[in-house]
């Protein structure tokens, strides 16, 4: 989370932005993002906490991590507020910050790997891989002896591209909410498909288990995505980048 922040805020000093609101935001994102990432989890496996809620203050809760697109919709909602109280620049400021928090998603998600956690379904594929480690079973109910999926290594080698991708199109982007338009989109799909191979619970069942809960917000990232990219494009307001230098 630091490495990334750290990306977000130099990013945004390149985009004219003020480093320590930066940094603030970074901060609140962050707090936010732990919060909803375990409230989304706890929703989404709530048959286990119903007829025991003192369970969502357990040890075995704190362990359990958390749902990523959760604490994404968390830090939004912290991040609307923060940037609207110190007249930030909206747009231009999520597009400084996406390639960060994509980054520090692929980090997050080798802490998953380690951890046995987000585990994928069963694999007769050569890049499966076996957990043995007893831990792992306890505290994420990974099971061991079983080659599984690598989720957790996939979805850290998509957020890995997407990072360098945005880099890339922060350099170049041609309207302010573009980068981050795209990491909805990239990101969205990516999680999508993603979600198939997954076998861990705790993701929620919509539409009678047609889809995840999960799935559900991964096509509302890309719709949301496309809105953004379709207005702002319309607009034709020119981004940071490709203006004289000295704006703030």
């Amino acid at each position: 989370m630091l490495i990334g922040l750290w990306i977000s805020v130099r990013n945004s000093e390149k985009q004219g932005i003020n480093g320590d609101d930066a940094w603030n935001l970074g901060i609140l994102v962050v707090l936010a993002g732990i919060i909803g990432a375990k409230v989304l989890y706890i929703i989404n496996d709530w048959s286990s906490y119903a007829n025991n809620w003192r369970e969502i203050f357990s040890l075995n809760t704190l362990q359990a991590g958390g749902v990523f697109s959760g604490g994404l919709v968390a830090g939004l909602v912290m991040a609307a507020w923060y940037v609207r109280r110190h007249h930030m620049p909206a747009l231009r400021t999520t597009d400084a910050f996406a390639p960060g928090l994509a980054f520090g998603h692929v980090l997050g998600r080798f802490g998953c790997f380690s951890a046995g956690c987000c585990y994928g379904k069963p694999t007769s594929h050569f890049w499966g891989v076996t957990f043995t480690n007893r831990l792992a079973h306890d505290v994420s109910g990974t099971p061991l002896g079983v080659r599984i999926e690598p989720t957790q290594l996939i979805e850290a080698g998509a957020e890995f591209f997407n990072f360098l991708f945005l880099m890339w199109l922060l350099k170049r982007k041609k309207f302010d909410g573009q980068v981050w338009a795209t990491f909805m989109i990239l990101y969205g799909i990516e999680r999508f498909f993603i979600e198939f191979l997954r076998d861990d619970p705790g993701r929620g069942e919509v539409f009678g288990g047609v889809m995840s809960g999960t799935q559900l917000i991964s096509i509302c990232l890309v719709i949301g995505g496309g809105l953004i990219w379709w207005l702002k494009s319309s607009s034709r307001i020119p981004a940071l980048s490709t203006q004289k230098s000295g704006t703030a």
